[in-house]
């Protein structure tokens, strides 16, 4: 997922080269070589779609927000915060330590409920942030040596460098990080357990007696999307088809020209430059901006017919997709984890201390054990479309504006997400979304705080403390209550037990 930009944009040439080629060029003036751009980065993705033209909106993303040479999430850490108050956006776990400690007791009663497993317990969350959440969950794990006693090792998926160090002083303290054949590693200060990080969640092991509890908060908005418009069979949409196109080895003639499609087709809404600011430099134009692809190409061909749901809207002309391919891998791969599966997935290779390529043990898992826990934001069952926003300094700013220094996510969908698990493996089931108010109070949010605020004296700290956990289950104005959701994938037990926040009690 995480590759660097000049090799990203390589790969997006050779894929594209045919398809931009058939069009007519365009020639930008002197003034596109002399424009101040936004952003370093800008002035890349710039060049690479003068080169290739427009770009998928999948691939702006992986730029913007992984690229190390000004991405987001690997670049902004080490000149600013990107979390919190002091940040661009505040989460969930940076506004109340209640939050995490209620994910933590989530855990404990999905462990109870099967079984009180005494070894091979792991502990997996991707996209760890500042580890806050991971630290408060921790804390909590401390009252149960039962369960911590268990804990085979805490894996965190991260790529970044910088947010890696930070996790470490959060949850190692002073205790060092050394390089391990897949990753880094270090000691938990709370317990004796073994905290590992790695780039890739497919640099883990699937192993036949582990259980793992996955946690994925606000991961999977954050994930590349594809958008998709389908448009009618009429002529006038067709663009003239080319006699020529151009190949590896020059220009070629088509001795019979590509036939117009006579049925509804899907077009992808790809992203590039905007001539009133690359040729008129008008002030104020946004650099970049979203435009209809003039033919179908391989995404729109593909992966819009992954799922019925998408199918279904295809002979409707004018309807609009969002789809994240990588959130389904992602999806897919917690669900092997915990139910496995008769059809492996592909596994990233991993290289051992000495240079030799390994690969992951495919999954085989004779006893489902362990859950996933999906917390993000996202409509509960509907298509997210024209979700695509940008934040900056808590405010909501243009998605292709400023690229690396703004936040660009996407509405999550859930039921995407529900679908590949299950696809991946027949050995669990899905429950949710449910929207985070209800799940939080269920789990006990109202009393949790209520112990707190015994404790404390101060006015100014109560109204804090107060106003932290009403906004996590407010429905209205600015609460996230109704727009965050939890899903939870759990062992299959043929609807026999819903887990707890999903319609379902503690299990002793």
């Amino acid at each position: 997922m995480h590759h660097g930009a000049r090799r990203t944009l390589t790969l997006l040439a050779r894929r594209y080269q045919t398809q931009s080629l058939t069009k007519t060029s365009r020639r930008w003036n002197s003034t596109f070589n002399k424009r101040e751009w936004s952003t370093p980065l800008a002035r890349t993705l710039a060049n690479a779609i003068n080169v290739t033209g427009p770009i998928p909106i999948a691939a702006f993303m992986r730029q913007v927000l992984t690229s190390p040479d000004g991405g987001y999430y690997t670049t902004r850490a080490e000149t600013g915060e990107v979390f919190g108050q002091k940040g661009d956006f505040i989460t969930s776990p940076e506004i109340s330590q209640v939050f995490g400690e209620l994910v933590a007791i989530w855990t404990i009663t999905e462990w109870l409920a099967q079984g009180r497993k005494r070894s091979g317990v792991q502990l997996i969350e991707v996209g760890p942030g500042k580890g806050t959440l991971m630290d408060d969950m921790l804390r909590a794990f401390r009252n149960f040596k039962t369960f911590t006693s268990s804990i085979e090792a805490i894996y965190l998926v991260e790529a970044s460098p910088t947010l890696r160090e930070l996790q470490r002083k959060v949850l190692c303290g002073d205790a060092a990080m050394e390089e391990t054949d897949i990753g880094h590693k270090s000691t938990c200060k709370y317990f004796d357990a073994p905290v590992v990080w790695v780039e890739d969640i497919r640099l883990l092991p699937h192993e036949e007696d582990r259980t793992p509890f996955i946690y994925a908060h606000e991961f999977f908005d954050a994930l590349p999307i594809h958008a998709f418009e389908s448009i009618p069979p009429s002529p006038e949409n067709e663009p003239q088809q080319p006699r020529e196109i151009m190949t590896p080895t020059g220009p070629a003639k088509l001795h019979q020209p590509l036939k117009a499609a006579n049925t509804p087709q899907w077009r992808e809404l790809m992203v590039t430059l905007n001539p009133k600011a690359v040729e008129e430099n008008q002030e104020g134009e946004p650099e970049f901006q979203l435009t209809l692809a003039k033919a179908s190409n391989p995404s729109s061909l593909v992966i819009p017919e992954i799922s019925e749901r998408y199918r279904a809207l295809k002979s409707q002309p004018g309807s609009t997709v969002e789809i994240s391919p990588e959130g389904r891998i992602y999806s897919a791969d917690f669900a092997r984890r915990i139910g496995g599966s008769s059809q492996p997935p592909r596994a990233a290779p991993r290289k051992t201390r000495q240079g030799k390529s390994q690969t992951p043990t495919p999954p085989v898992k004779r006893e489902p054990s362990g859950a996933a826990l999906i917390m993000d934001y996202g409509p509960l069952s509907t298509i997210p479309v024209n979700s695509l926003r940008g934040i900056s300094n808590h405010r909501k700013v243009p998605p292709l504006s400023s690229p690396g220094q703004v936040d660009v996510s996407a509405d999550v969908d859930f039921t995407s997400l529900a679908e590949a698990a299950i696809e991946a493996s027949e050995g669990v089931e899905v429950h949710g979304p449910v929207e985070q108010g209800d799940f939080l109070q269920v789990m006990g949010i109202a009393e949790r705080m209520q112990q707190l605020l015994r404790g404390v004296q101060d006015e100014e700290r109560r109204k804090t403390l107060e106003s932290a956990w009403q906004r996590l289950v407010e429905k209205g104005g600015g609460g996230m209550g109704k727009l965050y959701k939890f899903m939870a994938i759990i062992p299959e037990n043929g609807g026999k037990r819903r887990p707890v926040g999903f319609g379902g009690s503690v299990v002793w």
